[in-house]
């Protein structure tokens, strides 16, 4: 170390260091001026975001709303919304698990194209997913005939259908999740447990799948809370029957056309849930700023 280097050093002990010096130029940024044409549209942005809920929760019926929500329909609704929403994230969790680990881990020829692929539910309108999934998995499907005929299996407009249309829209979010966690994890305590002898499985399971734990809850949570929320997919590919294919957004949508004050009530159920979720993820957000 040269002497300039020393007194360098000395000088940062003596005054904090870089931490310090990183202190003053967050405070600084902090501190600076907001330029007017930033300040303006970012501001309207922010109201066109929260505005809406406002709204919700200024035109909620809070008088009625214990009636509302106790209502047997809307009972039935919720409850097949949360049996369906986490049936469909269990299914995305078996099958999405593994297609991460090979779009992480595994180079083969056109990764990329299937990495596209598998996102592109993320783009893709959900009522056009449901028409897909008619034609793939419907009675007459390019699958589904063959399901038909030798297993007896029929899903469109059942309650498996909602699973299935729901788990359709909602795993991209668990396999991005978790491809991106693990990446960021480190292969190399994969490869030294095979080989001490740990089978490719064994490894998986023993060693990395502790460590994208986190992502893989955080992809988990979000695929749930879009199954709850899936509409397009759903009323497509499994109708709209109470009981036992109409869920929680089937119902806003039909009592808004009857009964406005029960869609408000079961929107603001729906809201509570979705900041329920933010919530949960809230660690996850903070860290990645």
């Amino acid at each position: 170390m040269t002497p300039l280097d020393k007194s360098g050093a000395v000088a940062d002990t003596l005054t904090g260091g870089p931490r310090r010096r990183r202190g003053r130029a967050a405070l600084s940024r902090r501190r600076s001026p907001v330029p007017v044409p930033l300040l303006l549209p970012a501001l309207v942005g922010l109201a066109f975001l929260i505005v809406p809920l406002i709204a919700l929760l200024v035109r909620t019926p809070w008088h009625s709303l214990p009636d509302q929500l106790t209502s047997p329909e809307v009972w039935q609704a919720l409850r097949l919304s949360l049996l369906c929403a986490t049936a469909a994230t269990a299914v995305s969790l078996v099958i999405g698990v593994p297609l991460a680990w090979l779009l992480a881990r595994v180079e083969f020829p056109g990764r990329g194209l299937v990495r596209a692929l598998v996102t592109l539910p993320l783009v893709l309108p959900p009522v056009v997913g449901g028409v897909a999934l008619l034609m793939a998995l419907g009675r007459n499907g390019v699958v589904g005939k063959w399901l038909d005929a030798w297993f007896g299996v029929t899903l469109p407009f059942t309650t498996a259908g909602v699973v299935v249309a729901e788990a359709f829209v909602a795993m991209p979010f668990l396999v991005i999740s978790v491809e991106g966690t693990l990446r960021a994890a480190d292969p190399r305590y994969e490869e030294a447990a095979t080989t001490l002898g740990a089978s490719r499985f064994t490894a998986f399971r023993r060693v990395t799948l502790p460590l994208i734990a986190p992502g893989v809850a955080a992809g988990a949570v979000l695929a749930w809370a879009r199954a709850l929320g899936e509409f397009g997919a759903t009323i497509t590919f499994a109708g709209n029957f109470p009981g036992r294919t109409q869920t929680m957004p089937l119902s806003v949508y039909l009592a808004l056309q009857s009964d406005p004050e029960a869609a408000i009530a079961l929107s603001l159920v729906l809201l509570a849930v979705s900041i329920a979720v933010l919530a949960g993820l809230r660690d996850r957000w903070m860290t990645a700023s």
